[in-house]
């Protein structure tokens, strides 16, 4: 039944989208950081550190018009116990009454291929192990298991 609420979004640069960052920064908050005790202007720091970059990091935005569907970043590193890996495609969020309708999937692989555009041979991410079908269904690798509870995925550059 949801499905028919999300026929036609895009996916931009946060850049060019500037007026979704504070929802980027909240959604991210709450679904990660919230429960930790960060406050969330330090999240709204983090998202604001993608207009002075040109590399890392990166944010995506997903929106059909001026309505926010979801997000994905691409950052240095999102597994401090595994500093060896970058970039990492990072805080994917798909608003619940858009998801099940291939944005998040969409977002990963805009994600993955903006590492591929700056050069990045392999990209990574980490998910809850309930996530792993998902990725994997996506030509993600499972690297390793069970790094601080989550799963470490890889993906390299089509050759």
């Amino acid at each position: 039944m949801q499905d028919h609420l999300v026929q036609t979004y895009s996916i931009s640069d946060l850049r060019d989208r500037p007026e979704f960052a504070s929802t980027i920064a909240e959604r991210i908050w709450s679904a990660w950081w919230r429960d930790q005790g960060v406050e969330l202007e330090y999240l709204e720091g983090l998202v604001n550190e993608n207009f002075s970059s040109t590399g890392l990091p990166m944010a995506l935005v997903a929106h059909d018009g001026g309505m926010f569907l979801g997000t994905a970043h691409l950052i240095d590193n999102d597994l401090e116990a595994r500093p060896q890996y970058a970039p990492w495609v990072a805080a994917v969020w798909v608003e619940e009454t858009a998801r099940r309708t291939g944005i998040g999937s969409a977002l990963t692989r805009a994600a993955a291929e903006a590492a591929f555009r700056q050069g990045f041979a392999t990209v990574y991410l980490c998910a809850e192990p309930a996530m792993a079908a998902f990725y994997e269904g996506l030509g993600w690798h499972c690297i390793e298991r069970n790094v601080d509870g989550l799963d470490v995925f890889s993906l390299s550059r089509p050759s």
